[in-house]
């Protein structure tokens, strides 16, 4: 399946749940194709099995997600660190879900990364409180530049500033959340 495939899906504005009991579990390879997915994951993305392996991760990305943040994320798992993160996702109907996301890297015998591991679960309604204006400020620093490279440089800036103002790292303020 086509990442392009997904970006052509028309946003419904409905919102997906997990329980409070579910765990979505995705694995991707180095390039952020998937090579393992939960049935969490298959059900609240509306995709099968099938259509999520092998298909880059980028395939549920939501168009309202900071291109800040998954630089962010993807500067820290290739740095041989977990982050934890808050996403939103869209499924393939065109539906979202936001998740608080736990990324870290898969090492082989030898430690050296060979793939990653996230596992994510339903956030809580005060932490998406504070995440979606932040996201929101994000997304229109982003905007305001027209190369897409511009427009992550000035999004991390804009977390940076963010979190110097708040005199906290960027995983003491997910934590607080």
């Amino acid at each position: 399946m086509s990442a392009t495939l997904q970006r052509s899906v028309q946003l419904t504005g409905v919102e997906r749940q997990l329980s409070e009991n579910e765990l979505i579990v995705s694995k991707t390879d180095l390039q952020g194709r998937i090579t393992y997915a939960n049935r969490t994951f298959q059900r609240i993305s509306g995709y099968s099995e099938e259509e999520l392996l092998g298909a880059p991760h980028s395939l549920v990305r939501h168009p309202d997600m900071p291109r800040a943040v998954f630089k962010l994320l993807w500067d820290t798992i290739q740095s041989e660190r977990e982050i934890f993160a808050y996403v939103v996702n869209t499924a393939k109907n065109g539906d979202h879900y936001w998740v608080l996301a736990h990324v870290t890297p898969s090492f082989n015998e030898s430690g050296r990364i060979v793939g990653f591991h996230s596992n994510r679960r339903r956030p809580t309604p005060r932490a998406l409180e504070k995440i979606k204006p932040l996201y929101a400020k994000l997304r229109e620093e982003e905007q305001r530049h027209a190369s897409v490279p511009r427009a992550v440089e000035a999004g991390v800036a804009r977390l940076q500033q963010i979190l110097d103002e708040t005199k906290l790292t960027y995983e003491q303020f997910i934590f607080i959340l």
